[in-house]
Parts: structure tokens; sequence; C-alpha cells
């Protein structure tokens, strides 16, 4: 990575600090839950930096699923404190940018809209309008609404850059079924929202470039529905088997998962795409719950799959890293983060 400026728009407090950096070749990076931020991780970077095999991006992840809005509510509060801002400063200090991964959609769009605006949210199978999950994607009122909360979420995030990871709903099957949506694919009702968010965010940052998440059904790419420019590709293979490479045409899961990465490239493009893997996830080996487990690591996979994709062209790789924390290395000693960082380069 090569150089960054801190500028702020405002005198005081965290909000509408944005840490800008020059543009590089491709980075690499990893992504822990922020209520596991702490002096540890910045020694677990640090190390990795003296080693020689630093990553380039620190991403910060508020819990999804159910309780993504809570979490992420979490994380606002969070970044008003000084312990956070003592923590964005070192992560800056060790040459890396601080990005946030998450899932916004229920925040962005608040269950609670629902008393008054049900048309503004998505028509099950059944024919019923219900606030469970994302939105109606063909409703004006409903995106203009969500396109001045991504832009105010936007305006509370201190982060690194231009790139952004807004999201939607952690939850498989929640496509909109009304009769003006219906005729879309759920990856085209996700690029409807996410052209619509992208246009928010660039009010606070016209710079902004927006991810397409291509995960669980929405992994295909959009047929109808073309990304603005800014939206960038984001590949997110959960359903894959972590113990061999994503390359082997003998491993069903992966090959049924790797099918898509040509038709999304084509449709997407190389500029910006990045790998969103589970290499380093713990969180997705424990099931999302404690007790902790520990983390299965797989060198060989690691190389192969970094080599795999950099030959499609992705030049941006990052893992989840989540469940790595002080608690975990008390109980089965420190993760192999300098290692993992070694087999990106």
């Amino acid at each position: 990575m090569n150089g960054i400026i801190i500028s702020s728009t405002e005198d005081d407090g965290m909000n509408g600090i944005i840490i800008s950096s020059t543009e590089d070749d491709g980075m690499n990076g990893i992504i822990i839950h922020n209520h596991e931020i702490s002096p540890y991780w910045i020694e677990r970077l640090r190390e990795a930096k003296e080693q020689g095999t630093e990553l380039d991006v620190l991403a910060l992840h508020p819990v999804g699923g159910r309780n993504a809005t809570d979490s992420l509510n979490g994380l606002i509060e969070q970044i008003k404190t000084p312990a956070f801002r003592t923590f964005t400063e070192q992560v800056a200090d060790l040459g890396m940018q601080l990005e946030y991964e998450m899932h916004t959609l229920s925040w962005l769009l608040p269950r609670d809209e629902f008393a008054h605006h049900p048309a503004w949210f998505r028509q099950n199978a059944e024919g019923e309008r219900t606030p469970d999950a994302n939105l109606c994607c063909s409703n004006e009122e409903a995106l203009t609404y969500l396109e001045e909360r991504t832009a105010h979420l936007a305006s509370l995030l201190p982060q690194s850059g231009n790139r952004y990871f807004f999201w939607l709903d952690d939850i498989g099957g929640a496509r909109c079924h009304c009769p003006r949506c219906r005729e879309l694919t759920t990856s085209d009702q996700a690029m409807t929202v996410i052209n619509r968010m992208l246009r928010g965010i660039r009010r606070v940052n016209p710079r902004a470039t927006l991810c397409y998440l291509a995960y669980i059904d929405m992994i295909a790419p959009p047929t109808h529905v073309r990304p603005e420019e800014g939206i960038f590709l984001e590949y997110a293979p959960i359903k894959r088997d972590l113990s061999r490479p994503m390359s082997d045409p003998t491993c069903e899961k992966n090959a049924a998962e790797a099918q898509h990465l040509a038709p999304l490239l084509e449709f997407f493009g190389t500029e910006n795409a990045q790998v969103l893997e589970y290499w380093m996830d713990n969180s997705l080996n424990c099931r999302w719950k404690l007790p902790y487990k520990k983390l299965p690591f797989y060198p060989e996979v690691i190389a192969a799959d970094a080599a795999f994709y950099r030959s499609l062209g992705f030049a941006h790789l990052t893992s989840f890293g989540c469940f790595l924390g002080e608690d975990y290395a008390a109980e089965f000693g420190i993760p192999p983060v300098c290692e993992y960082a070694a087999l990106l380069k």
C-alpha cells in the first residue's frame, strides 16, 4: 500500500473523518468483529509487518444475522469512544487501511417503518408484505428513503479510502414477490438496491465505490439490471469446502461455487474485484456461537486459492478472521495471522 492522508470534515468527534489513501495494485486483508478490537489485534498485525508479510487492510464486521441492526448500532456508539480513536490511529501507523464490511439493510430501512409504510417492504411467496428482511425494490419511496439513510450511515463511519461494503440482509430467500419485482432475479433485485445505496454514499464521498456481494442466492450475476459506475464485485463462496482448493474440479461443493466466477467477472469486470474468503473464519468453524473451537488451518489450500483467484484477475484478497481474539488465544494459542498473511504474498 502507498501512503495515507488523514483529513477531517469536522473539528471534533470521529464522524466525518476520512482517512484517504493513494491507490495501489492490490490489497490483502483480514476482517474481525468490532467487539474484538484491542491492543491484542494491533500486536498481531504488527508482528506480520515486522516479518515482512504485512496486511494492507483491516475491516470491521458487526455481527450479522437477526441482530445485525443492534450490532451496527453498537459499532456506531463504539466509534465515538477514545479507545476506538486510538485503535484507528494505531491501524494507520501500521500503514493499513480501515474499512467496514457489514449487513446494513435492516438498519438502513428500520423494521418499525412497516407500521407506517408496509408497501416499502417485500412481499413473500404467499403474497403477504413482511418486514422480515430487505425491501420491495420497485417501491420508489422505499428506495429514496434508503438512499438518504445510506448517506447518513456513510457520514458516521470514519474509514480509509473509498471502498464501501454495505450488504443486504444476511438471509437467503428474501426476495420480493410483488407483481413489479417478481420478474427480477434475486441478483437483479439486489443490484437495484445497491445502485441506490451507492448514490447515497456519494452524497458524502463523491469518489466512493460500493461492492456487490456475490453470496448465497445472490452469487449468480444479475441478468436485467446493470451496475452503476463504481459498483465492484465481492465474491464470497460461503458454501465451499475449506479443506480443498477452489480450483479442485473433483470437489462438488467448490465446483458449485466456482461455476459462478466466470459469469460474475464477465458481468462486473475485474476492476477493484475482491474475494471475501473464510480461510481464517473461526466464527464459521464454530457455527457463529460459543464455545470456541480451534481454527482448522490449511496453508496449502490458501496458497492454491490465492494463485487461482489472482489468475482470474482478482487483485484484492481478504478473509474473515472472527473469533480469533484474546479469548481464543488464551485457550488455543496465537492464531496463524502471520502465516496467513505470508500465503497471500
